[in-house]
């Protein structure tokens, strides 16, 4: 078995997990190559050569795979995510077992789903056109400012730099947004409005319930609320119902769709999969690109098939590994 492990050593508190995710996937015989990324990494280089690999691993935070798994879009390879980012929701989103060990396991088990990714597309305020993939979501306004102000403290604080942000910041923005959706357009007010692939956040709780990466479709959220404080009642509500069926989500509305443009009544910064993009937009649009990436899938993950008794580990030689 061929393997590419593709790793950012500054996601994250810098951990070493992935050394130990390397010494259980690698067996007798196995080749395993590690490319190890600068901070200003190009995907294309990163992902060169690929196919020729049985498997690649994308080793970092949720900016860094999604980059990369948009790069793979077009390449026929088995993709395992690894999580040695800060918040690592794209790995909490699939539902695989995060421990190094179980990671081998179900890359050498190979059992795989094809699962969808958003392309957006934007004019910056430079002029510049740019476009990004992102597998979990992306948007503009109050999200896309903490992120930003949580840049500086994530690798003292973790995760909690994104809620001293929120806190930080009592007043944002509200912006009237302009949304379509597959050709119908709907006028809303709020400090945020994101497109979501999937949309499971901290604590396993759904924004918005039945968000899935295998349905062909994105979600445009709205975050429909004038000060921070409003947004304790949704997060309270979320504790009381992760999936968001039950009691449902007070201040949020969203729309389901393939293809999406959102325009703001003024200029809001952009965030893609956590990464804030330079300067400001006033409008972007976002396509759905299904069943484009090709991920490692462990009996955990609700995106998993059954095991129909073709995979092996451990003790036995037989290994369902793709040809």
């Amino acid at each position: 078995m061929r393997t590419l492990v593709i790793h950012n050593p500054r996601s994250g508190f810098g951990s070493d997990a992935i050394f130990q995710f390397e010494r259980a996937l690698v067996h007798a015989g196995d080749e395993c190559l590690m490319r190890v990324l600068d901070d200003d990494f190009v995907a294309s280089e990163a992902c060169e050569g690929a196919a020729a690999f049985d498997m690649v691993v994308l080793s970092g935070g949720d900016g860094t795979i999604s980059s990369l798994l948009y790069q793979l879009r077009d390449v026929d390879v088995p993709v395992c995510v690894f999580p040695s980012g800060t918040a690592n929701l794209l790995c909490a989103n699939l539902g695989n077992a995060p421990e190094p060990a179980a990671l081998a396991r179900a890359c050498r088990i190979g059992k795989t789903a094809d699962l969808d990714l958003g392309e957006i597309s934007w004019t910056s305020d430079a002029g510049t056109s740019e476009r990004r993939g992102f597998a979990l979501m992306s948007g503009t306004g109050f999200d896309a400012q903490i992120m930003e102000a949580a840049l500086p403290n994530k690798a003292i604080m973790g995760q909690a730099a994104y809620f001293a942000a929120a806190l930080a910041n009592p007043r944002p923005t509200v912006s009237h947004f302009s949304i379509t959706v597959d050709g119908r357009t709907e006028e809303r007010d709020g400090i945020a409005c994101l497109v979501a692939n999937t949309a499971m956040i901290q604590g396993d709780i759904e924004i918005v319930p039945d968000c899935r990466m295998d349905d062909g479709l994105l979600d445009v959220i709205v975050v429909e609320t004038s000060d921070t404080a409003q947004l304790l009642k949704p997060l309270a509500f979320g504790l009381l119902d992760r999936s968001g069926h039950a009691v449902g989500r007070p201040h949020i509305e969203s729309f389901r769709g393939r293809e999406i443009r959102v325009e703001s009544s003024v200029p809001v910064p952009l965030e893609v999969d956590g990464d804030v993009a330079p300067g400001l937009v006033s409008s972007y649009s976002v396509r759905v690109l299904p069943r484009a990436a090709h991920l490692v899938v462990d009996p955990l993950s609700p995106y998993g098939s059954e095991d129909d008794g073709s995979s092996r580990f451990g003790g036995s030689d037989v290994i369902a590994y793709p040809k």
